[in-house]
């Protein structure tokens, strides 16, 4: 994993238990990945660590919000942020061998002699897991002040003429689409 420290939890000393951790994120965060397709991000993650004797259960909960660019028409659109995820840590004596055999994405293993648990990439994969992959704002909004007004236009456009020049031959298709 990486190695910034803010996102390094020593569970060593911690009690068997739960125990929360808040993690502030923005863009600066980022800036280590590849580009992402979304921007502005304030999200806010809430992790709760469940340590027991030789596992440890992570609970992340994500929240905030995003900038991308809309599907429809191509304007920057204010995305919701949220979603929830759990990973289970195993401590075993072989966790490359355990890791590369594991089946199961949620579970990962570390090794018994570790002290230290870094969850840096791990929320950055659950907060890019939490960016809606429809990015359209709701019909009744379309055409609202933050829409693209030309693109609608000429989206408007091409459904009439598409629907003006449809073959005959699919017709008697049209009686089924509501079924």
């Amino acid at each position: 994993m990486s190695g910034r420290r803010e996102f390094d939890i020593a569970f060593v000393g911690l009690k068997p238990g739960v125990h929360e951790y808040t993690y502030e994120i923005d863009e600066k965060f980022f800036a280590t990945y590849p580009p992402q397709d979304f921007s502005n991000v304030k999200a806010k993650i809430r992790l709760k660590l469940e340590k027991n004797t030789n596992f440890m259960i992570l609970k992340f909960e994500v929240g905030g919000t995003a900038d991308a660019q809309c599907d429809r028409c191509g304007n920057p659109l204010p995305l919701q942020l949220w979603d929830d995820f759990e990973v289970l840590v195993k401590l075993v004596d072989d966790p490359e061998k355990m890791n590369d055999e594991e089946e199961d994405p949620d579970v990962f293993y570390i090794s018994r002699g570790e002290s230290h648990l870094n969850v840096e990439n791990w929320i950055y994969e659950f907060i890019t897991l939490s960016v809606p992959t429809h990015r359209m704002c709701p019909e009744e909004q379309v055409g609202g002040p933050q829409c693209n007004k030309e693109v609608l236009e000429m989206l408007r456009k091409m459904n009439e003429t598409e629907n003006k020049s449809q073959n005959p031959i699919w017709k008697g298709l049209d009686k089924f689409r509501n079924i």
